[in-house]
């Protein structure tokens, strides 16, 4: 009837998506919804812009990579990675699934490896996710001091020896941003080496003083701890 017409008018406007066009060197842009209602997932961050053009300059192999995207949010960068052939699951929580999946769903017909939506939620278990990925890539995954722990845990579970993790993040100088970022690292440096990529290496286009891209590895065990 009428009385219903007007707030699912409403529902339908807070969940209007506005389409974000990520130009590829190779083919046609990729074309991501956003929400304009939602979390902090719902929009594509300038890291993950960043990180999914420096994927683009080949410096990491990744056709028929097993790759997984941790807090992909609108999954730009792990479905770039599958355009360049990686086999690719790309995980947020439970509520970004619908929009993680329409995103594969308008992309499909550039994707040359595969890619598919699971949740994980830091912090659980993350059996189906194993044998360890070939790559890990996280953009601007580092914002609240409560979902540190959780998240370096996810990381120490899923990475195997030759597991590369790229992590992508801006800069940020307002409030706690530096601290929680210093404390990130300084967790992260007791099971993992990091080496940051130089920002030369960085798509010529794609990229900021603010925004870094580190490369992170398992530290390599030597005897008995």
């Amino acid at each position: 009837g009428e009385g219903e017409e007007g707030p699912r008018r409403l529902r339908a406007a807070a969940m209007a998506a506005f389409v974000r066009e990520l130009e590829r060197r190779a083919g046609p842009a990729l074309r991501l919804e956003q929400r304009t209602a939602g979390g902090v997932g719902c929009v594509v961050w300038d890291a993950a812009l960043v990180l999914a053009k420096f994927l683009e300059t080949g410096a990491c192999p990744l056709a028929r990579r097993h790759v997984l995207e941790l807090g992909a949010g609108t999954g730009a960068v792990g479905i770039m990675a599958a355009t360049l052939g990686a086999n690719v699951t790309v995980t947020d929580l439970e509520e970004l699934q619908e929009l993680l999946m329409v995103n594969i769903e308008n992309n499909k017909h550039l994707v040359t490896g595969s890619v598919r939506a699971k949740v994980l939620k830091w912090g659980e278990d993350v059996t189906e996710f194993q044998p360890p990925p070939d790559y890990i890539l996280m953009a601007d995954c580092i914002y609240y001091e409560e979902s540190l722990e959780p998240l370096l845990k996810t990381l120490k579970d899923l990475t195997g020896p030759d597991t590369c993790v790229l992590c992508c993040y801006e800069q940020r100088t307002m409030g706690k941003n530096p601290e929680i970022e210093r404390k990130y690292f300084e967790l992260l440096q007791r099971d993992f080496e990091l080496e940051k990529i130089p920002l030369e290496r960085h798509d010529e286009e794609y990229r900021s003083e603010d925004i870094h891209i580190v490369n992170i590895h398992r530290k390599l065990t030597v005897g008995p701890q």
